[in-house]
């Protein structure tokens, strides 16, 4: 972090201070907490992950899934989602992510326009030069 000025240190500080504030914030961190400590919805979300990278692995490599394999897989994804421990954790996962990229987004849009974003150069999708705004 030696490039950050003081000033920006200050100022980066102070966000994380309001993040941390946020009762959003502070909800979705204990859930993050309680999952971890729940060892039965952390072997189920494990299970479901390795299943989901392992399908997504094959596909990958030109194999066709199975039928049984998909329904399989949409079966234990759907348990997982009725555990209300991993519910929780992943919505808070999901939260945590939006503000990440959020401010990562505002960040970025400040260094590539050199100015504040407007909330008109915040909307749309993955940014200038991607192609997806071109007129056709």
């Amino acid at each position: 972090m030696s490039s950050l000025t003081p000033t920006i240190q200050a100022k980066l500080e102070e966000l994380c201070r309001a993040i941390v504030s946020e009762p959003q914030f502070e909800t979705s961190r204990l859930h993050v907490d309680r999952f971890m400590i729940d060892d039965g919805a952390r072997a189920q979300y494990v299970k479901v992950s390795e299943k989901g990278e392992h399908l997504h692995h094959k596909q990958a490599q030109g194999v066709q899934l199975t039928d049984s394999e998909v329904a399989e897989f949409e079966k234990e994804r759907e348990v997982l989602l009725q555990n209300p421990v991993a519910r929780a954790f992943l919505d808070a996962q999901e939260s945590l992510h939006e503000l990440e990229e959020g401010v990562n987004t505002f960040v970025r849009k400040t260094l590539e326009l050199g100015r504040i974003p407007a909330p008109e150069d915040l909307q749309g999708g993955c940014g200038h030069g991607c192609g997806c705004h071109e007129k056709h």
